[in-house]
């Protein structure tokens, strides 16, 4: 008798923790939280980065602010793809993360209020080849602290984006 009450009172517990899993996961996935980037240290700029879950440099336009946005056309987003997530996702991973919808309609992250895209030809993690890209503003990594400088920025050569 008492091992039948020792297995139920097991089998109880089991349960139980199952089910309080089931209810942490559930709310979880309701949240719509889920790490979008990392925060890494970029030896070649000495600074604390944002970087996307597959390891590639995040950046911003200088001149997307308050809602406008210049990387919207093909010529563009042939060089920059913008990190997206889903609607009603809320990006997490950093401090000061938020959302905006594109002129596409797709909802894509931001961090402190600015777009964030990677670039084409960083082919591996840790490459920022897109760091000074100018055009109709100026590309930089998305850094923890402050813009980190190139000592000689690469001009962008097939004109402005639109937008």
């Amino acid at each position: 008798m008492r091992r039948s009450f020792a297995r139920a009172r097991l089998f109880a517990f089991a349960l139980a923790a199952a089910s309080a899993l089931v209810v942490i996961v559930s709310a979880s996935a309701a949240t719509g939280q889920k790490p979008v980037v990392k925060v890494v240290t970029n030896a070649q700029l000495h600074a604390s980065i944002l970087v996307a879950r597959n390891g590639h440099t995040l950046y911003s336009l200088s001149a997307e602010k308050n809602g406008r946005f210049i990387c919207s056309d093909k010529a563009c987003l042939s060089l920059w793809k913008p990190l997206v997530v889903a609607r009603g996702a809320k990006p997490a991973g950093a401090a000061k993360l938020a959302t905006i919808r594109r002129p596409d309609g797709r909802t894509q992250v931001t961090y402190r209020g600015l777009p964030l895209y990677t670039f084409a030809e960083d082919l591996k993690p840790g490459d920022a080849k897109g760091n000074g890209f100018k055009d109709v503003g100026t590309w930089r990594v998305a850094t923890t602290a402050g813009a980190v400088k190139s000592p000689s920025p690469p001009s962008g050569g097939y004109g402005s984006y639109g937008g």
